[in-house]
């Protein structure tokens, strides 16, 4: 029986590898290699905590549970994500833009630099305000 049949009749019917055990490697690999460099214990312990939760994890027959763990994970990655885009995509702009907050409900809005003192009108709640673009 070759070694790859094998590994696949042990890992029948548990959980396996997702994203948020990805996550978890990488995250094992990074305290582990600044415990090495910084010499600091606390990043090696908690490289291996993290792991071997890992590993647990992996080996988990509680399937629906481990989906739910890896949705919320998704979800929380895919805000983070859009917010960083979000600035990177601001930063870009900045250069021809203006960016302000409605001071009514929050709404971010884009203007165009160098227009002078115009009034600006949100879109969202369609409050007027003067800013200097």
């Amino acid at each position: 029986m070759k070694f790859r049949d094998r590994v696949a009749r042990a890992m029948y019917g548990r959980y396996g590898n997702d994203q948020l055990n990805k996550g978890m490697l990488v995250i094992s690999i990074l305290c582990l290699l600044l415990s090495s460099f910084a010499r600091i214990r606390i990043f090696y312990g908690l490289g291996l905590v993290v792991l071997l939760l890992a590993y647990v994890r992996m080996f988990s027959k509680n399937i629906p549970k481990r989906y739910q763990e890896n949705q919320k994970y998704l979800s929380i990655q895919n805000s983070v994500v859009g917010w960083l885009k979000l600035k990177q995509l601001h930063a870009k702009q900045r250069k021809m833009y203006r960016f302000y907050a409605c001071p009514t409900c929050g709404q971010k809005v884009r203007v165009p630099k160098g227009k002078g003192k115009i009034e600006i009108t949100c879109p969202q709640c369609r409050q007027a305000f003067v800013k200097r673009s």
